[in-house]
């Protein structure tokens, strides 16, 4: 699988510096978080990934290439980016069949991810027609038109309802313990916590943190057991900050929720209550980028529509 790396990336737009010296990777089989306040340059980097924006320096490789050098682009990398387009008087399946085309994949993909997506009932209805979530996963169906290994979305989760969330949540983790690459960007904190592998934080085009939700100091798990003080020296051992909240309760620091469940489960230790605290990540969040409070969730457009992939061609 491909790895998208960010070499010293700068990009200029006149007097203004987007993006300056930018350098991380998206590494194979995790989910990276790409998170900013607004204006911070994270969709001038993507849009320089996907081969839409030229830099003025440094480079974007995936698997070692440009996106505009890979023989088969649309095979390799899949993007859902913000704003897309649609043809409004196209219903659903037909849009999908024009993009399998542009991909070069049979139509036979476009039935599958119609369900993938779960967009079947709706296909044969025109776009003008759907919600800002159905043109999400309108736009993830194309993402994945070309079963790539490299995911690039940008604010994947706007117009979801909290049932769609969720689902996004397994679908994304499911992509990513098959090996592939997804790359993030997001505005809903609270959300990145409990679907990434990893977190890149920047500011004023500028790298503020690269690395896990672990190392950034983020996770805060609290667990509730009869077998609190035995849960409680099995994660010390491991080298896990652990204080005694409560009748047996405690506070987990520099843990995930799943390496806490998997110490208990070790030890042989029944869990009541398993929580992680998402309050950390955004107190992590303000004090990197030094913003005076948490980026909202983009507000829905009034009229709106799927992203696809680069290159789509004009509705006509």
């Amino acid at each position: 699988m491909a790895t998208v790396s960010i070499e010293s990336l700068t990009k200029r737009f006149g007097r203004v510096l987007a993006v300056d010296g930018l350098s991380f990777q998206a590494p194979p089989g995790t989910i990276t978080g790409f998170l900013g306040p607004n204006g911070a340059g994270k969709t001038t980097t993507l849009r320089s990934a996907l081969g839409l924006v030229r830099p003025t320096s440094g480079r974007v490789l995936i698997d070692q290439h440009r996106y505009q050098d890979l023989s088969q682009p649309r095979r390799v990398v899949g993007a859902l980016l913000d704003p897309g387009a649609t043809h409004p008087g196209r219903t659903g399946r037909d849009h999908l069949r024009v993009m399998a085309g542009v991909t070069g994949v049979g139509d036979s993909r476009v039935d599958a991810l119609l369900e993938q997506v779960d967009l079947t009932e709706a296909a044969d209805r025109r776009v003008s027609g759907y919600s800002l979530g159905m043109h999400q996963r309108l736009g993830l169906a194309v993402a994945l038109m070309g079963d790539p290994e490299v995911l690039i979305l940008d604010e994947p989760a706007n117009g979801l309802d909290p049932e769609g969330i969720a689902w996004l949540r397994g679908l994304l983790r499911g992509l990513a313990a098959q090996g592939r690459t997804i790359l993030i960007s997001s505005h809903l904190l609270s959300e990145v916590s409990q679907t990434v592998d990893r977190v890149v934080i920047i500011d004023e085009g500028r790298l503020r943190f690269d690395g896990t939700l672990a190392e950034l100091g983020s996770g805060t798990v609290s667990v509730r057991t009869a077998g609190g003080a035995k849960l409680r020296d099995a994660l010390t051992r491991r080298g896990f900050q652990v204080a005694v909240t409560g009748t047996a309760a405690l506070e987990v620091r520099g843990a995930t929720a799943d390496q806490v469940g998997q110490v208990a489960a070790d030890e042989r230790i029944g869990l009541s209550e398993l929580t992680t605290d998402r309050a950390s990540l955004e107190a992590a969040f303000l004090r990197l980028t030094g913003s005076s409070e948490i980026p909202a969730a983009p507000a829905p457009r009034r009229s709106p529509a799927a992203s696809t992939s680069p290159a789509t061609p004009a509705a006509n």
